[in-house]
């Protein structure tokens, strides 16, 4: 129960929809019992088994009166017209009554679609919200696969979940107990003869699923669109933080999802269409089976009880559904309460990067960045120990060391992907914990060795983030970044859809464009991870061109592997096991005779 109310909270936006839909579940019920009620004392009448009245009695409110007053009615008819007419009349009105309880049926089920996929699209939004904002060492404890599991699989039992606890509470226990109730007064010998009427609406209700597949196909496609989105989301969140790109893709996200929920909401309403047609046809065949049964009994010497046979069969045929629908939506709680669970694990992980209340705002960069008695820890294990380092404005600063060293977490710290697990890092005298993350990260491009780009058009991945971008200004920072020209060779020049992740262009070209976004920013502070490491010559030989571009005028922090790339930094610095083991020039360094000259040997014999 605690797990369901988790879930039925996200139902309050939607109490408009719920209360329609127990309003028309309650109509169902009540032109369900008055069919019944009405069927044995007619066909009694009709069947000769009861004497009409032939004084109209005075009506009252109870149920002897109404029983009086409706024997008398139904005389009247049979003396006016005869007997067939008269069973003709009334099973066309009865025809009527489960048209309308099935009718009625459906638009509780209309309705309850809104709820149900609300509900999912709302649960969706949030956890997709919350991937956006937690710190990266939240997805190194977890597997890609997994969150998005829980996005799609897990979600998708919360909404049977909540389908079935709605339809159990509002509607299957009400139309249970009154059919119950009523096959406890007839006679139980008669099931066998109900089952040999089940096969026919059995034949009727396999035809009524066909036109559901097209718009199912159409669900399963949009819901790969989602997953794709979420993967994407999920591989390439580094630079989605790093561009304060978090709204943008929020928004993506969203517009995408709101269409997959309108297209759910019309499968649904056809697929719950089946069932109260069905019940309709099988409602039908069973009444005309009453009018064939009572043209028999009317022929002299028959000895048939037509009336307990067709009512018996008409409160059987309706208790299956529900019995079968509360069971099922007993299984579906039970099985969707550890997918709660799962989901409220990711929407209740601490969001360990907090911003303050009163958070500063930074706006422009203008003395320098400061590492002040850094250290950072993951688990036991220190990978940063007491650094201290200043970087003044206009320099290029570069990091060298072998792999482990903690070059790339040193540079996560930043933006604030990490926060510092002792000392502090500062830009112009000001703690970044104690400004706004996002105008932090707004003056910090990063270039890594992963390029990750997304599924669209080259100028949405050279404009990402931004909004009110013309294609002026991302041609003319695609130029800086050596990618114009290639870009026009491409089929439809800055339009050209790139491919998942970019797979379309080569290496060199990829991370052009990744240049190209972080030119068009134009952020005074530069972060290249290992930019260069994965490119053949040619291709690396543009691209460093691209950077040096990129870097004039900037405060740039090189990570790299090839200490070729770094000899004309203002400053390299050496790490070692955490610690800045080495500092200053290429010659200085080289001089030292220490773990730079070790390493620049190193890959001059390689």
């Amino acid at each position: 129960m605690k797990n369901l109310l988790k879930v039925l909270r996200y139902a309050i936006p939607y109490w408009g929809f719920a209360l329609l839909n127990i309003l028309f579940n309650i109509l169902s019920v009540i032109f369900s019992l008055v069919s019944f009620a009405a069927v044995v004392p007619v066909l009694n009448i009709l069947f000769k088994l009861d004497k009409p009245m032939e004084i109209r009695p005075d009506f009252e409110w109870n149920v002897n009166a109404i029983k009086d007053y409706f024997y008398f009615e139904i005389g009247q008819l049979i003396t006016r017209y005869n007997e067939l007419t008269v069973l003709a009349y009334i099973c066309g009105t009865l025809v009527v009554v489960y048209l309308l309880k099935n009718l009625f049926r459906y638009m509780a089920m209309f309705y309850i679609a809104e709820v149900r996929n609300g509900v999912v699209k709302d649960i969706r939004n949030a956890l997709y919200h919350k991937i956006l904002i937690l710190p990266l060492s939240f997805y190194s404890e977890k597997k890609k696969g997994d969150i998005i599991s829980r996005m799609t699989t897990d979600v998708q039992e919360v909404e049977w979940s909540v389908m079935s606890s709605l339809e159990m509470m509002f509607r299957d226990p009400v139309y249970i107990l009154s059919y119950l109730v009523t096959l406890f007064i007839l006679d139980y010998e008669l099931t066998l003869m109900v089952l040999v009427l089940l096969p026919v609406t059995g034949l009727i209700i396999g035809q009524i699923g066909k036109s559901l597949k097209r718009t199912s196909a159409k669900g399963q496609i949009k819901m790969g669109e989602l997953l794709s989105t979420i993967e994407e989301t999920i591989s390439g969140l580094r630079n989605i933080k790093a561009f304060n790109a978090i709204d943008w893709a929020n928004r993506n996200f969203r517009g995408t999802n709101h269409r997959y929920n309108r297209l759910m909401v019309r499968l649904y309403r056809k697929r719950d269409l089946a069932s109260p047609l069905s019940e309709f046809l099988g409602i039908a065949v069973s009444v005309f089976v009453i009018w064939y049964g009572g043209k028999i009994i009317l022929e002299p010497g028959s000895t048939l009880d037509a009336a307990l046979f067709i009512m018996y069969i008409l409160v059987f045929s309706q208790i299956i559904n529900p019995v079968k629908a509360l069971s099922t939506a007993i299984y579906n709680i039970q099985k969707g309460a550890a997918s709660v669970e799962r989901i409220e694990h990711v929407l209740a992980a601490e969001e360990v990067i907090t911003e303050k209340q009163d958070a500063l705002p930074v706006k422009e960069f203008r003395e320098k960045i400061e590492y002040r008695g850094v250290w950072f820890r993951y688990g036991q294990e220190d990978v940063l120990k007491e650094i201290n380092l200043v970087i003044p404005r206009g320099k290029s600063i570069a990091l060298v060391g072998a792999s482990g060293s903690g070059k790339s977490t040193m540079a996560d710290l930043l933006p604030r992907f990490y926060d510092v697990t002792q000392g502090e890092i500062l830009i112009d005298g000001v703690p970044i914990r104690d400004c706004i993350i996002s105008d932090v990260r707004a003056l910090m491009g990063i270039v890594s060795q992963e390029t990750v780009l997304f599924n669209a058009s080259v100028f949405d991945n050279i404009a990402f983030g931004l909004q009110g971008v013309t294609e002026e200004q991302v041609m003319e920072a695609a130029r800086v970044a050596n990618a114009h020209e290639f870009i026009m060779e491409m089929p439809e020049g800055y339009q050209t859809n790139i491919g998942d992740r970019g797979v379309k262009m080569s290496g060199g070209q990829r991370q052009r464009i990744s240049i190209a976004r972080a030119v068009l920013r134009n952020p005074p502070i530069m972060i290249l991870d290992e930019a260069t490491s994965a490119l053949d010559t040619e291709s690396e030989r543009l691209v460093q061109e691209a950077l040096t571009n990129l870097m004039q005028n900037r405060t740039s922090l090189v990570i790299a592997h090839r200490l070729s790339t770094v000899q004309h930094a203002d400053e390299i610095i050496v790490l070692h096991k955490g610690e800045i083991a080495e500092r200053g020039s290429h010659n200085e360094l080289m001089a030292l005779q220490g773990v730079y000259r070790r390493l620049h040997d190193m890959q001059a014999l390689a």
